[in-house]
């Protein structure tokens, strides 16, 4: 039967022009030829020649399927209208997940030639034939309001009006309303620095007049204190320091310059309105920099330690390398100086933490932000989501694993630090004389081969001894699973469970976890695989710590690249993993793939939890998340209730993500599965629209730490 809708696209897809790749291009080499129907590796530029002769111009649409193993699918289609091939005459073609590219593209008459490359991520496979064709003016609208549409429906009006798209623009600019609802699709391109600077991060002269009001209207208005260090080698950078200084917005401020070897120890005015902070020569503070952190402590006037994003700038006064940061991580501070070079403190809390030294002021830091945060409460350190500092570039002191073992020592934690990665410490705290007993909860159905070598690494590996294994069989019918159920139940380690229901990974491990004997649950798929023998010690360490409710493993696929390196909460969808797909050896955006750290959630493939917290809040939830998301929704009430989730990449393992349960294909799947994305947008609304542990100025469509086409930031000058 042909519906109306097919006898639509009937009529409009008319006009075909076949364009093939033909020859791959390498600038050292002739490349050679490529037939049209074979698996293409897009490692190079390739060369596309019209198999009719003709060239497209006018609105076009590309069919193509591409496979690639990386999470950024984002190619490049170049074409030469007889000057040459250049970034002028480009255009980004991202591919989906599932490797179409549902774009539409203009392109000008007169064109002589193209070029495919992929762009960030390669190698790319193609799949079938390239096909690049016209399209009518029916077609075209139709596929543009069928993008519009649903972004003006769903996206909140901040985000519409940082994008450009009005109600009303569809009407009068179709392709501009096309263009920016583009911006806000899973894959499509990241914008560059530059970009997002002219934006996101430039001034105008209306924000300074709105700025200038703002201050007048401020309850408080505290003092800063700007603590200038020169080096002895000179002071060639301290003008530009000065100067970035004496054009600040908000004028209630001093300058106090220090030279190398003339400090002993610094004691500012001990009054509660006043705040410190220190600059290095050369650094340049932007114009509405200490107006932003006045409106901070109008706000939180409690606070105690601020600190703010960053960027560096070159000679020439170019900005590059921007560290968008979390909220307040304690873990992430000790794993790394991650907060950074512009951090703002009360002046009797700087008194409490012993004042100022030599290694304080022209050192990294990193010992400084410690001591005062030792002092405060989570509630009492502010992170301005930012560009607030642009840092000179420059060779710095590393802060030491010794830093981060002082201040350990002065909290009573006893612990042993070492450098893993250029700026990145691990820490390994130390297991007390009498270790819980872990209970290792491992649901299955059938899946012979990976229950086994789920088992068979844990009981091989770990180094931990006093554990027990519940394997909780799930109506398994393969004859030589049972059999090895009931041979491995033979082992004191192992407890096989019977879970007589139809498939519910929740009650599943909440049925489990009542019969558990440890004071510490482990929920593990079977699908995973146990690469570091103190995988439990090190998970345990973290755990033991003060306010830990949770703690998650670094997970990777088979081909060692990164499968979970922590939860990020609404970006993307509902909670995606972080540095999915990087390999196993990269660190990672601002070494978080490297670091221990704060989050917000972990997956439960690999996840340590205290049984008294698990049964106290329920456990997971049966009722409404019966398959997904119920992880993200266990830790997101464990920090509700006052705990933290901490990730560590020194757990490692192996997973073949839902390999035992298969994909949502089914009706009745796809059901459950829309009604779990509803329940989790229903309960966690708040942090789905801003996880603490990403940052409102990366992209909250791509979970992969890029540019946001429309940074959720509240700029105060225009509340």
């Amino acid at each position: 039967m042909v519906t109306g809708t097919s006898r639509f696209f009937q009529q409009v897809f008319r006009q075909v022009c076949d364009l093939q790749i033909r020859q791959a291009f390498d600038p050292e080499s002739s490349g050679s030829r490529i037939a049209s129907d074979m698996p293409v590796k897009l490692s190079q530029r390739f060369v596309i020649e019209p198999s009719n002769g003709l060239w497209p111009c006018g609105w076009v649409s590309i069919e193509a399927c591409f496979t690639s193993h990386e999470a950024d699918h984002t190619t490049r289609l170049f074409y030469d209208v007889g000057a040459g091939y250049s970034d002028e005459c480009a255009v980004d073609v991202p591919v989906t997940r599932k490797g179409s590219t549902p774009e539409l593209f203009f392109l000008p008459r007169g064109i002589v030639g193209m070029q495919w490359a992929p762009t960030r991520s390669y190698p790319a496979i193609l799949r079938s034939p390239f096909c690049m064709r016209t399209i009518g003016a029916k077609e075209r609208i139709f596929r543009m309001l069928r993008r519009i549409v649903p972004v003006l429906w769903r996206q909140p009006l901040l985000k519409l009006k940082l994008i450009g798209l009005g109600f009303s623009r569809p009407i009068f600019d179709l392709a501009g309303a096309y263009a920016a609802a583009g911006k806000l699709r899973t894959y499509a391109s990241a914008p560059t620095y530059p970009q997002w600077i002219q934006y996101a991060d430039t001034l105008s002269r209306a924000d300074r007049i709105l700025i200038d009001r703002h201050i007048n209207r401020f309850t408080v208005s505290p003092r800063f204190v700007l603590l200038v260090a020169v080096p002895t080698e000179g002071n060639v950078c301290v003008e530009l320091t000065l100067d970035s200084i004496q054009n600040q917005l908000y004028r209630n401020f001093e300058v106090c310059i220090l030279n190398h070897g003339q400090i002993g120890s610094w004691i500012p005015f001990q009054e509660s309105n006043t705040y410190v902070t220190i600059l290095q020569a050369g650094d340049v503070l932007p114009e509405h920099a200490l107006y932003w952190i006045a409106n901070v402590i109008n706000s939180s006037p409690a606070a105690g330690l601020i600190y703010t994003d960053e960027d560096s700038i070159e000679a020439g006064g170019e900005r590059r390398d921007p560290k968008f940061k979390p909220d307040w991580s304690p873990e992430l501070l000790r794993s790394t100086k991650y907060i950074g070079h512009l951090a703002v403190y009360r002046a009797d809390e700087l008194i409490r933490a012993g004042g100022l030294g030599e290694t304080d002021v022209f050192g990294n830091g990193h010992d400084l932000v410690l001591r005062v945060s030792e002092g405060l409460s989570a509630e009492r350190i502010c992170h301005v989501p930012a560009i607030l500092i642009h840092r000179r570039v420059r060779n710095e002191e590393a802060g030491g694993a010794a830093v981060v073992a002082a201040h350990l020592s002065r909290l009573g934690i006893e612990a042993s630090v070492n450098e893993t990665f250029p700026g990145v410490y691990r820490v390994r705290y130390a297991l007390p004389q009498k270790l819980p007993k872990i209970s290792i909860l491992v649901p299955t159905r059938d899946g012979l081969e990976l229950l086994k070598r789920c088992v068979d690494s844990i009981l091989q590996k770990s180094r931990y001894q006093d554990y027990e294994i519940l394997i909780i069989d799930n109506q398994s019918k393969d004859p030589e699973a049972l059999g090895y159920l009931a041979a491995v139940g033979e082992d004191m380690r192992v407890r096989v469970l019977h879970f007589d229901a139809p498939f519910n990974f929740s009650a599943i491990n909440n049925f489990a976890a009542r019969r558990a004997q440890g004071e510490v649950l482990c929920l593990l798929n079977n699908d995973t695989e146990v690469i570091t023998p103190d995988w439990l010690e090190e998970m345990l360490g973290h755990l033991l710590q003060t306010k830990v409710g949770v703690v998650g493993a670094k997970l990777y696929y088979p081909d060692g690249r990164i499968q979970h390196g922590g939860d990020l909460i609404g970006v993307g969808g509902i909670a995606n993993h972080a540095h999915a797909y990087q390999q196993r050896a990269n660190p990672g955006y601002c070494n978080r793939a490297v670091a221990a750290q704060d989050l917000s959630a972990v997956t439960a493939a690999c996840m340590l939890t205290w049984r008294s917290l698990y049964q106290e809040l329920g456990g997971l939830d049966e009722q409404h998340l019966q398959v997904a998301f119920n992880d993200v929704d266990y830790c997101l009430r464990v920090r509700e209730a006052g705990y933290r989730v901490v990730w560590t990449p020194y757990a490692e393992l192996y997973h073949h993500e839902s390999v035992s349960r298969g994909k949502d294909l089914t009706p009745e799947k796809k059901r459950r599965a829309r009604r779990e994305v509803a329940y989790m947008r229903k309960r966690w609304k708040r942090v789905l629209q801003n996880d603490p542990y990403y940052n409102p100025n990366l992209s909250h469509e791509r979970p992969d730490f890029s540019l946001s086409h429309a940074p959720m930031v509240e700029k105060p000058w225009r509340e």
